[in-house]
């Protein structure tokens, strides 16, 4: 995929969206720039609205969205609320995109459930969901980590450095949220297979201060845990700070690949991580959105695929996101 980066993509357009993505206005939601500023009336239009763009996995998507509609030739506006629990703000924001005339919509749905009344005003208004997939029987196509496998895979590494009865964690996302249920999921098969203990699985919601709370009540609670799965990136170094605060050194193996948590493997912080593609998914969305525009076939499900990082395999993925957010 780094072969898709387009060599005149202006500095501008990565600039305007990593600032805005950083920052809200009131409370409102975050708003990245149009991948095709020069001229954007008249041309056809593509909505991403994104569980939030306060984290770099989600400036990813962005970015891989943002690519895959200037090589097409489309405008692309990448929105999304200030937080993924706001769900009823992503919910609005999808609604406004269908009523200002949006040509096609590819989503990340914070609660699944949530989204399919307001997608009923869609009409023939291609969808495609990128990261977590919804039951919307319109959909053009769901783009995203395979996250039930992936999570399994994640387990099977904690497994495999365990013996049979060893106690383990997991720290979550919001309850309600596909894709952090099927991480979760993945990972408990894998761990009960294998005759690990699943302790207790507590939900910290995406952020990084509550998932080191969390950690340290896990670590009070239970201090003979050997090991915490968690289904993030944030909550994974917030939990990492939790350990380190209790000066645990439980192992902790955490979820997505970006720069910070691979950094944190480079230097013996986390053990692991089950990385994914968020650029590729940004980037596929948009294209799987622009090929049901023009009466192209689309795939019902494009898996990006994920694997377990570790310190012997860091440094090959950490340059490659580097790259992706430099450029």
């Amino acid at each position: 995929m780094l072969k898709k980066l387009s060599g005149i993509l202006m500095t501008t357009v990565l600039g305007a969206g990593l600032i805005l993505s950083g920052c809200g206005n009131s409370g409102a939601s975050q708003s990245a720039a149009s991948a095709n500023e020069d001229d954007p009336s008249g041309q056809t239009k593509v909505s991403v609205i994104l569980k939030a763009l306060n984290s770099e996995n989600w400036k990813l998507v962005q970015r891989g969205a943002m690519d895959a509609g200037k090589e097409a030739g489309v405008t692309v506006e990448v929105l999304g609320p200030n937080a993924e629990t706001e769900v009823e703000k992503q919910v609005s924001l999808i609604e406004d995109q269908i009523t200002s005339g949006a040509d096609a919509l590819v989503i990340a749905p914070s609660q699944p459930s949530a989204v399919l009344n307001v997608l009923q005003q869609a009409g023939d208004i291609p969808v495609v969901f990128a990261d977590t997939d919804a039951d919307y029987p319109e959909k053009v196509s769901f783009v995203g980590t395979g996250n039930l496998a992936a999570g399994q895979e994640g387990g099977e590494f904690i497994a495999s450095k365990l013996k049979k009865g060893d106690k383990v964690a997991i720290i979550r996302g919001a309850l309600g949220d596909k894709t952090h249920d099927d991480r979760t999921a993945g990972a408990e098969k894998a761990l009960k297979e294998a005759g690990i203990k699943i302790e207790t699985v507590q939900p910290a919601d995406s952020d990084r201060s509550k998932a080191m709370n969390v950690m340290e009540n896990i670590l009070q609670s239970n201090p003979e845990i050997k090991a915490v799965f968690v289904t993030s990136e944030e909550m994974a170094l917030g939990a990492l700070r939790g350990a380190e605060a209790k000066n645990s050194t439980v192992m902790v193996v955490g979820f997505d690949g970006n720069s910070e948590g691979l950094k944190s493997i480079q230097s013996d912080g986390l053990d692991a991580e089950v990385a994914q593609d968020p650029y590729k998914i940004g980037y596929l969305s948009v294209e799987s959105a622009v090929k049901a525009l023009n009466g192209q076939s689309v795939e019902k499900r494009i898996d990006t695929g994920a694997n377990v990082i570790t310190k012997e395999n860091v440094d090959e993925l950490l340059t490659q996101v580097t790259k992706y957010l430099e450029e």
